[in-house]
């Protein structure tokens, strides 16, 4: 029966079989995980008159959204001249922050002091939900910086932290900066009817942080497998010796 059980069984194949199925289970698992990162250099071109105003990378915005902001922000530009665009992204790459990204990105669309000047951009990482926004120089001195910090504080937080409310979010910002940059009065941030629903912070991880979790916890379970299934199986060969 040893014999029979030799020529059936051979434990360096069995052990190269459970590395190599590991090996293909983290490869499929890793990507996954870092797959939908965004970089600057993903983004598309883009330059100072250009009539894209969204770039809805994270796909948070419905038809009729993207519809009512690009026709709010075209109207601004044409009758203005100060261009505002709105970029939303699922996660930023390892080491990014979305301040550090917003910065470069709004250098990459306007590399000269020349282009940025009428220019304002806001961007949102939905993983995290922060917001960043960089104006030009002729922005600034139509909008406050307590205008600008409220529009990413309060105009838009303020219907995310209400359950992810991204639509109503960016109308908001488009509605509040087409005014001032308008020569309009500043309608202000959005009322917040319950101000300590607007301060408490969610404590349960979100889909994208519980799969990487998941992801991590099948990589050890599997590496663990992989090295004690086959000391079991060498151990029980060797009483059957």
């Amino acid at each position: 029966m040893v014999q029979l059980f030799n020529k059936t069984f051979n434990f360096q194949n069995f052990h190269t079989l459970i590395v190599s199925l590991l090996l293909v289970i983290m490869a499929t698992i890793v990507p996954v995980s870092s797959a939908s990162a965004t970089g600057v250099y993903q983004m598309p071109s883009l330059a100072a008159g250009d009539s894209t105003f969204i770039v809805d990378d994270a796909e948070v915005f419905s038809r009729i959204t993207k519809s009512k902001l690009n026709n709010a922000l075209e109207t601004l530009a044409n009758t203005t001249g100060n261009e505002v665009r709105f970029v939303t992204i699922r996660r930023l790459d390892y080491g990014e922050t979305v301040d550090s990204f917003t910065e470069k990105l709004f250098d990459k669309w306007f590399p000269t002091p020349e282009t940025k000047v009428n220019q304002t951009l806001i961007v949102l990482d939905t993983l995290t939900n922060n917001d960043a926004i960089r104006t030009g120089d002729a922005v600034k001195e139509l909008i406050s910086d307590d205008i600008t910090q409220s529009v990413v504080d309060e105009t838009i937080q303020v219907p995310i932290r209400d359950g992810n409310k991204y639509n109503e979010a960016f109308l908001a910002a488009s509605d509040r900066l087409s005014a001032v940059l308008s020569g309009e009065s500043d309608p202000g941030p959005p009322e917040v009817k319950d101000e300590l629903a607007g301060q408490v912070v969610a404590t349960f991880k979100s889909a994208e942080e519980t799969d990487d979790q998941s992801a991590t916890i099948l990589v050890v379970v599997l590496l663990v497998v992989a090295t004690i299934v086959p000391m079991v199986t060498y151990f029980w060969y060797q009483g059957f010796s």
